[in-house]
Protein backbone atom coordinates (compact mmCIF):
# COMPACT_ATOMS: atom_id res chain seq x y z
CA UNK A 1 0.00 0.00 0.00
CA UNK A 2 1.20 3.18 -0.84
CA UNK A 3 0.18 6.84 1.10
CA UNK A 4 0.50 9.64 -0.23
CA UNK A 5 0.33 12.55 2.01
CA UNK A 6 -0.06 16.07 -0.55
CA UNK A 7 0.27 19.97 0.79
CA UNK A 8 -2.95 21.70 0.81
CA UNK A 9 -2.04 22.94 -3.01
CA UNK A 10 -2.27 19.41 -4.06
CA UNK A 11 1.36 18.92 -4.40
CA UNK A 12 2.53 15.10 -3.00
CA UNK A 13 4.59 16.22 0.35
CA UNK A 14 5.32 12.75 1.66
CA UNK A 15 4.72 9.36 -0.10
CA UNK A 16 5.37 6.49 1.99
CA UNK A 17 4.69 2.56 0.90
CA UNK A 18 3.83 0.10 3.89
CA UNK A 19 4.12 -3.52 3.67
CA UNK A 20 3.11 -5.70 6.44
CA UNK A 21 2.06 -2.11 8.49
CA UNK A 22 5.49 -1.39 8.52
CA UNK A 23 7.06 1.69 6.43
CA UNK A 24 9.46 0.71 3.41
CA UNK A 25 12.84 2.54 4.03
CA UNK A 26 14.72 3.82 1.28
CA UNK A 27 17.75 5.44 0.58
CA UNK A 28 18.77 8.16 2.98
CA UNK A 29 20.43 11.39 1.41
CA UNK A 30 22.68 12.68 3.80
CA UNK A 31 23.75 15.49 1.77
CA UNK A 32 20.34 16.86 0.55
CA UNK A 33 19.45 16.25 4.74
CA UNK A 34 22.58 18.16 5.63
CA UNK A 35 21.75 21.63 3.10
CA UNK A 36 18.37 20.83 4.74
CA UNK A 37 19.54 21.83 8.29
CA UNK A 38 22.15 24.40 7.41
CA UNK A 39 19.09 26.21 5.07
CA UNK A 40 16.91 26.34 8.06
CA UNK A 41 19.11 28.13 10.58
CA UNK A 42 18.14 26.42 13.43
CA UNK A 43 21.25 24.84 14.00
CA UNK A 44 24.39 26.42 15.52
CA UNK A 45 26.66 23.53 13.09
CA UNK A 46 25.79 20.71 11.04
CA UNK A 47 27.78 18.19 10.04
CA UNK A 48 27.54 14.45 8.50
CA UNK A 49 29.90 11.61 9.84
CA UNK A 50 28.75 8.41 7.78
CA UNK A 51 24.96 8.02 7.51
CA UNK A 52 24.55 10.36 10.76
CA UNK A 53 23.66 14.12 10.82
CA UNK A 54 24.37 15.74 13.82
CA UNK A 55 23.32 19.15 14.63
CA UNK A 56 24.63 21.40 17.09
CA UNK A 57 21.86 23.17 19.36
CA UNK A 58 21.72 26.84 19.10
CA UNK A 59 21.85 29.31 22.04
CA UNK A 60 22.49 26.08 24.36
CA UNK A 61 25.96 26.68 26.45
CA UNK A 62 26.51 23.31 27.23
CA UNK A 63 26.87 20.57 24.32
CA UNK A 64 24.00 19.16 22.75
CA UNK A 65 23.45 17.78 19.80
CA UNK A 66 20.32 16.49 17.53
CA UNK A 67 21.16 13.55 15.46
CA UNK A 68 20.00 11.21 12.73
CA UNK A 69 20.97 7.88 12.14
CA UNK A 70 20.49 4.71 10.24
CA UNK A 71 20.78 1.28 12.68
CA UNK A 72 19.78 -1.77 12.20
CA UNK A 73 16.54 -0.96 13.11
CA UNK A 74 16.19 1.76 10.74
CA UNK A 75 16.83 5.73 11.11
CA UNK A 76 16.50 7.44 14.81
CA UNK A 77 16.39 10.72 15.91
CA UNK A 78 17.75 11.75 18.86
CA UNK A 79 19.15 14.46 21.34
CA UNK A 80 22.07 14.23 23.36
CA UNK A 81 23.45 15.90 25.84
CA UNK A 82 26.48 14.76 28.18
CA UNK A 83 25.48 17.48 30.35
CA UNK A 84 23.16 16.10 33.06
CA UNK A 85 21.51 19.14 34.02
CA UNK A 86 20.55 20.00 30.72
CA UNK A 87 18.65 16.61 30.93
CA UNK A 88 17.45 17.70 34.30
CA UNK A 89 15.87 21.23 32.92
CA UNK A 90 14.17 19.53 30.05
CA UNK A 91 12.36 16.77 31.97
CA UNK A 92 11.42 19.64 34.69
CA UNK A 93 10.32 21.50 31.65
CA UNK A 94 8.12 18.33 30.02
CA UNK A 95 6.80 18.12 34.07
CA UNK A 96 5.74 21.61 34.08
CA UNK A 97 3.88 21.31 30.52
CA UNK A 98 0.54 20.18 30.72
CA UNK A 99 1.74 18.19 27.17
CA UNK A 100 4.15 14.82 26.81
CA UNK A 101 6.84 14.98 24.89
CA UNK A 102 4.70 12.51 22.43
CA UNK A 103 2.42 15.37 22.39
CA UNK A 104 5.08 18.69 21.53
CA UNK A 105 6.48 16.37 18.77
CA UNK A 106 3.65 15.55 17.13
CA UNK A 107 2.48 19.39 17.47
CA UNK A 108 5.99 20.37 15.77
CA UNK A 109 5.28 17.63 13.37
CA UNK A 110 2.08 18.60 12.07
CA UNK A 111 3.45 22.33 11.71
CA UNK A 112 6.18 20.71 9.26
CA UNK A 113 2.91 18.98 7.62
CA UNK A 114 3.96 15.66 8.57
CA UNK A 115 0.96 13.43 7.91
CA UNK A 116 0.31 12.42 11.51
CA UNK A 117 -3.77 11.32 10.94
CA UNK A 118 -1.60 8.31 8.46
CA UNK A 119 1.70 8.13 10.44
CA UNK A 120 1.69 8.92 14.24
CA UNK A 121 4.51 9.77 16.50
CA UNK A 122 6.35 6.82 17.35
CA UNK A 123 7.20 6.00 21.15
CA UNK A 124 9.81 7.90 22.86
CA UNK A 125 12.61 6.43 24.60
CA UNK A 126 14.84 8.36 27.31
CA UNK A 127 18.20 6.60 29.06
CA UNK A 128 21.69 7.26 29.40
CA UNK A 129 23.70 5.86 26.26
CA UNK A 130 26.37 3.79 27.11
CA UNK A 131 28.25 6.69 26.09
CA UNK A 132 26.99 8.26 28.90
CA UNK A 133 25.12 10.64 27.07
CA UNK A 134 21.69 11.29 28.20
CA UNK A 135 19.20 10.83 25.46
CA UNK A 136 15.76 10.82 24.21
CA UNK A 137 14.72 8.87 20.91
CA UNK A 138 12.46 7.87 18.60
CA UNK A 139 12.24 5.46 15.62
CA UNK A 140 11.12 7.95 12.44
CA UNK A 141 8.94 5.98 10.18
CA UNK A 142 10.81 6.74 7.04
CA UNK A 143 8.15 5.42 3.95
CA UNK A 144 9.17 5.88 0.59
CA UNK A 145 11.34 8.73 1.17
CA UNK A 146 13.82 7.97 4.19
CA UNK A 147 15.47 11.91 3.38
CA UNK A 148 12.41 13.78 3.43
CA UNK A 149 11.41 11.81 6.48
CA UNK A 150 14.66 12.01 8.19
CA UNK A 151 14.92 15.75 7.67
CA UNK A 152 11.39 16.78 8.71
CA UNK A 153 11.59 14.95 12.36
CA UNK A 154 15.18 16.31 12.88
CA UNK A 155 13.45 19.49 12.38
CA UNK A 156 10.39 18.50 15.19
CA UNK A 157 13.12 17.46 17.03
CA UNK A 158 14.68 21.16 17.00
CA UNK A 159 11.16 22.68 17.89
CA UNK A 160 10.20 20.68 20.46
CA UNK A 161 13.08 20.48 22.35
CA UNK A 162 13.78 24.23 21.79
CA UNK A 163 10.93 25.22 24.08
CA UNK A 164 12.11 22.99 27.03
CA UNK A 165 14.22 23.72 29.59
CA UNK A 166 17.80 25.18 28.97
CA UNK A 167 17.54 24.03 25.36
CA UNK A 168 15.35 27.24 24.86
CA UNK A 169 18.31 29.53 26.57
CA UNK A 170 17.20 29.89 29.45
CA UNK A 171 19.46 30.01 32.41
CA UNK A 172 18.81 30.39 35.81
CA UNK A 173 19.95 34.28 37.51
CA UNK A 174 22.51 33.46 40.46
Amino acid sequence: MILIHRRPCGTPLLRLQVRNNEPVTTDLRINAIVDRMNASGKFATVESIGETVRCRARDVESDAFYILTRTDAGLIVRFETPDRWLSESVESGLYNSSDSLEELLEESLDELEWPIDEIPVTAFRHFRSDDLLYTFENNVPTGDDATEAGGTWLLAYEATFHELGDVAGETEDA
